[in-house]
Formats: C-alpha cells, structure tokens, sequence
C-alpha cells in the first residue's frame, strides 16, 4: 500500500496536489487477453463492491464482479449472434442501481439499419444477465454510442445517437423504461435544435433526483465544445439545452472522445477533451441546470506542463467528493492520472499518476465516501486492470446543495435503529448506508404515521453515512454513529 499526494513523477512535472492522500493498493487484472479489455466501465453494486464491463473487438461485452479477493471469471452478456461495437474510444455502457445492473451495447456493423441498440439487465449484481432487449425502435433509422443510467426509482435511461435513413442528422436521442428495462417508451430528443452533434463522439447521460443531462460533443460549423440537454422531469422530455465548455474548439477531423459528468444539486460538472488551446487536454466545467448557464472552464490539473496529451476523462463522486481520472502522455510514456477532491466546489488542483506504463488508454472510476475504485485498459499487456484507494472523509464529503440537504439523525449514537422525521423529507424513495469500509448497503425503514425507522442491528460499531432520496429529487445526507 502506497500513501500519496502526487508520485515523484507527477510532482518533477509541477502538479500541485491539495492536501488530500490517497492510499492505493496494488493493481489486480480483471482479464487476461483472450477476452479483451476495450472501454471499460465500473459501477458498484449493493454491497459497495466494483462491477466491471468491458469489450471485445465488435463482438462481446462482458462483465466481471468482486467476489472478496478478486473478480469472477468473465461473462458475456451478448451472444454471437448478436456481435456488438466494442472498441477502445467507444463502446458498451453500464449503470447500477443497488444489485440491478444495466448494460447498454450497439450491435455491429453501425451502418446497417437492421443492428439496432440494446440492453440487458441483471437483478443479481451481474452474476446473470437477461437476453438483451432492443431499445431502439426507430423504424429505418440507425442507431450509434448507446449510453445508460438510472432514474431515482432504479429504472433505465437510455440514450442513443439517431441518423435519419441516409445515416445523415445525427442527433441524441432518450428512451425511458418503467417496467426495470423489459420494454422502452418511444425516444424524446435529448440534443436540442441547435444543429448536428458530432456524429464520432460518444457521449453520456447522467441523472440524480428528477433531473437527467444528456451530455454530448455538438458540431456547429465544426465547433466541437460540449453541451447538454436538461430535462427536470425525469427525461421525459429535454427542456433546455446549453453550450457547458467555452473553448470554442474549431476541428474539421474526428476528435472520437465525448464528455461525463455528475450532477450535484442545482450544478452540472462535466469533463471532457479539448485542443482548442493547441494542446490535447482534459478540461472540468461548472454549469447551472436551473439557469441553463456555465460558470467556468478549466483545465482538471490547472496549468501543469511537461504533458503532450490527455484524454478521455471520466469523473464519479461521492457528495462533494470528487475524482476525475484521464489518459495522460508524457515523456513518451503513457499514464493514468486522476484527481481527488474532497469538496468539488473548490475545484481541482494537480493530479496523481495512478498507472504508468507503454499502452494505457481509458479508464473509469467510482467512489463512495474514503473508497475509490478505478479500472484502465492495458494495451502493452492485453489485461483489464483494476487498483483500489482509500483517502480519509470528512465533513466535507457529505456537505450538501440545494437539492442535496444534511438531516438529523436520532437517536445519535445509537444501538438498535434510528429515526428520521418524514415530515422533514418527505417521502423517502430510497436509501443507503456506506460504512467506515466503503461498504454500500441499501436499506428499507419502517414507516409508521410521520416517522422511519431504521435497523442498526447488524451494523458493527463506528460511524456510517446515510443517504436518502425523496419523491421530490432532493437527496438528505446524514452521519450515525453506532455503538
């Protein structure tokens, strides 16, 4: 185990690291080559356990669990007859809700009106997927870059680009399922009327309470910035739309990376690659979805040097707490980097060299309070990789917004259970514990007249954070010490 600001290397380049440690364990393969590793994905199941999903060149996505020391032996989720577009700029998708898991996946050839987008679910934490289902149902249109998440009730949302029958307008698109991905509503335009959006760049679709971002590379005039569609009402429709980087990116070729994002509260916070400056760089925005307004850009590792490129960002967050991990070229050696915040608000500063070797490309990360889990692909070695950090939490991580809110807990500490005034809340939607190990547990109170309860019984002694989402779209947040 390894406690670190930043490595020796990142520092010999000017990062300026804040005061937050990470501590990383050792990498551990997910996969050997025979079953690929292109664009991998992580998500955490109920337990607070890693999730991965990953590709095989246009033919399989598979997923792989943590089973306590290591992970599962590879799953395919497709069949192959039904070869999907795996490569390592894009690819396959995946979001969780609890132990339901989505994979999202575009069969291959794109061009052919009869491959249609799809998506297969599993209620058991991805120990068994169900036969895909199409989403798509778009008559002789074409589909392209299916990307998935989950409403406040743990249903889908998927979003696809859609071309028209010449395979010309690209446009994004959403569909909805209420049934937990058996069946999908007809698609709503998620990209707005502003033009074509880049018909290369994958994107993504976020969501937290009522409110969804389709977050996506548009092309107007060959200005490629990225922006995001908004609905409030749980993607039923997109009511607004909004340019969330200013750089003002003028390129004629593809540029073949797209943005991700977290919502928290009332703000938007994308990551995403740009050249506009004349420089390959990954760039974290601030943006507020009620004024449909950005409030800056900037590059995620400040104004660090010594750097050729980096791409493919991609952030999580637990509360306030933030990371974001992209690829970084330096010194002709490849790296993963990332950047841990312990209140986002604040914004980045330098970075950490989380992987160095020849062939890195994409990773992903997710985090719950003190535990990050990242994932890259290792193209010198053909495997998967995964490595485990740890960073000590806060108040802070657990600071809250406008649509996120601290609420008393009582009795605090306790022994058996504790309570939550409704009345404060509202109804609750759904809820979880994360414990001092990073754990995740979903929980279900006992509501009788204005009050829930819920069971400590078989927590062990220490502090938890507990997490609350009501019908409104507010998120609670609260800290229980058991005895």
């Amino acid at each position: 185990m390894k406690p670190i600001l930043c490595t020796i290397l990142a520092f010999a380049l000017g990062a300026q690291c804040d005061a937050q440690t990470i501590t990383w364990g050792t990498p551990i393969a997910v996969s050997g080559s025979a079953t690929g590793n292109l664009h991998p994905r992580i998500q955490l199941n109920r337990a607070g356990n890693p999730v991965v999903l990953w590709g095989l060149t246009d033919l399989y996505a598979y997923v792989s669990r943590w089973n306590g020391t290591g992970f599962t032996t590879p799953l395919g989720v497709n069949s192959w007859t039904l070869p999907v577009f795996a490569q390592s700029w894009a690819g396959p998708d995946m979001a969780s809700f609890g132990d339901t898991i989505y994979v999202a996946m575009k069969r291959t050839p794109e061009t052919d009106a009869t491959h249609y987008s799809y998506l297969a679910h599993s209620y058991d934490g991805g120990a068994t997927f169900s036969a895909p289902v199409r989403v798509d149902n778009i008559d002789s249109n074409f589909s392209r870059f299916v990307t998935v998440t989950t409403n406040a009730a743990g249903n889908p949302l998927v979003a696809f680009m859609k071309f028209d029958t010449a395979f010309m307008n690209p446009h994004y698109v959403v569909c909805r399922s209420s049934d937990y991905g058996a069946t999908f509503s007809t698609d709503v335009l998620a990209s707005g009327s502003a033009g074509e959006v880049c018909d290369c760049c994958p994107a993504s679709i976020i969501s937290s309470g009522s409110r969804a971002v389709m977050l996506f590379r548009n092309n107007l005039s060959n200005i490629r910035d990225t922006w995001a569609g908004v609905s409030t009402d749980g993607g039923a429709t997109f009511s607004g739309t909004m340019a969330v980087d200013n750089n003002n990116w003028s390129v004629m070729s593809c540029p073949a990376s797209g943005p991700d994002g977290v919502i928290i509260g009332d703000t938007v916070y994308s990551v995403s690659m740009s050249q506009s400056s004349g420089r390959v760089v990954s760039y974290i925005s601030k943006a507020s979805l009620s004024a449909l307004a950005t409030a800056s850009t900037q590059p995620i590792a400040g104004t660090t040097t010594g750097f050729t490129q980096q791409n493919y960002p991609r952030i999580a967050n637990a509360g306030n707490a933030a990371m974001a991990v992209w690829k970084q070229v330096s010194g002709g050696a490849t790296m993963i980097c990332g950047q841990l915040t312990e209140n986002i608000h604040s914004g980045f500063s330098g970075f950490d060299t989380i992987a160095i070797g020849s062939g890195l490309q994409n990773a992903d990360v997710a985090m719950t309070p003190g535990v990050i889990h990242v994932v890259y692909e290792d193209d010198g070695t053909g495997k998967l990789m995964y490595i485990k950090g740890t960073y000590p939490v806060s108040g802070l991580t657990v600071e809250t917004t406008a649509h996120q809110q601290r609420i008393e807990l009582y009795p605090n500490p306790t022994i058996n259970s504790f309570y939550v005034d409704t009345r404060t809340t509202g109804t609750i939607t759904h809820s979880y514990i994360v414990g001092p190990d990073g754990r995740r547990m979903e929980v279900t109170p006992i509501v009788t007249g204005t009050t829930a309860q819920f069971s400590t019984e078989n927590l062990s002694p220490g502090v938890y954070y507990v997490t609350f989402n009501t019908e409104k779209g507010i998120v609670f947040n609260g800290k229980i010490a058991v005895k």
